[in-house]
């Protein structure tokens, strides 16, 4: 029996050895991955790239030769994905993910998207593949041991992408078209909620009203309660048709009376003060 046990705790250790033997040991990177996303308006913008540091060497026009195509970064390519269609630098770009190589120089540098996003760095680069070239200016930066990516200026429609490095930043601007957007999504959705959500959003910002009007519409057609009848009266109000908003806002308070889960007591009273304001235009 003894013997049994320990030929059994051989063969444990024997197949312990063997499986530590075919597990890859995992060591730090000298250039580490790293992520960073941003949503500007709905559009999602994510990069992925390695994050090179100087370790006392020459960078701009040394480690990184001036007037050739880099990965802009270490080990795998860069890559940047938008959700949406955007425009770089006033230049349209589609939706999709993109190698982002780049050619730095002196006074000005080469943004690349490229249509080949699954590379080794830029050894097999083919400009026949881009998707778009822009050209931006490098700006002096703080001191900045490791390269990194980051994300400014952003408003509803629009951001910067900055790439700092050694002494030097490189933004571009990335622009959306954030109506459009929220309109395509309004579009590609059937749920009566999806229409009141984008709608509210031109509402708020006094765009896109017509579109906003069609999507209730079709809202109410899939389902008449409170939140979109409300939306109908607040939008037609907004455009001055306010015996039209009086009639939708009078659905509006029905529907929240009959509701199975009643709508928020302020948003009940606040429509109540607006129907008695309206009646009197």
């Amino acid at each position: 029996m003894r013997k049994t046990l320990f030929a059994a705790g051989l063969a444990a250790l024997a197949a312990t050895a063997v499986s530590a033997q075919q597990q890859p040991l995992t060591t730090p990177r000298p250039s580490p991955n790293a992520s960073i996303s941003q949503t500007i308006g709905i559009t999602e913008v994510t990069l992925h790239y390695s994050r090179p540091g100087i370790n006392g060497r020459a960078i701009w026009g040394g480690l990184v030769p001036y007037n050739e195509v880099w990965r802009t970064g270490a080990n795998e390519n860069t890559t940047i994905s938008f959700s949406t269609p955007v425009k770089i630098e006033g230049h349209e770009l589609p939706a999709g993910l993109y190698g982002l190589q780049t050619i730095p120089a002196p006074g000005e540098w080469t943004v690349i998207f490229s249509k080949d996003a699954q590379l080794w760095g830029a050894f097999d680069y083919k400009q026949e593949h881009d998707a778009l070239r822009v050209q931006v200016k490098p700006l002096p930066a703080e001191p900045q041991e490791r390269m990194s990516f980051e994300f400014t200026d952003l408003t509803d429609s629009s951001a910067k992408v900055v790439l700092r490095w050694e002494k030097l930043q490189v933004p571009f601007k990335v622009d959306v078209d954030t109506p459009k957007a929220v309109a395509d999504a309004a579009k590609s959705a059937l749920r009566w909620q999806t229409g009141v959500q984008a709608a509210t959003y031109c509402i708020q910002n006094n765009t896109c009203l017509d579109d906003a009007g069609r999507w209730l519409d079709a809202s109410i057609a899939l389902d008449s309660n409170f939140s979109n009848q409300r939306a109908k009266a607040l939008l037609l109000a907004k455009k001055n048709d306010y015996k039209g908003a009086v009639a939708a806002g009078e659905k509006a308070l029905a529907a929240a009376k009959s509701a199975a889960q009643p709508p928020q007591a302020q948003q009940v009273s606040d429509l109540e003060k607006s129907l008695a304001e309206w009646k009197k235009k």
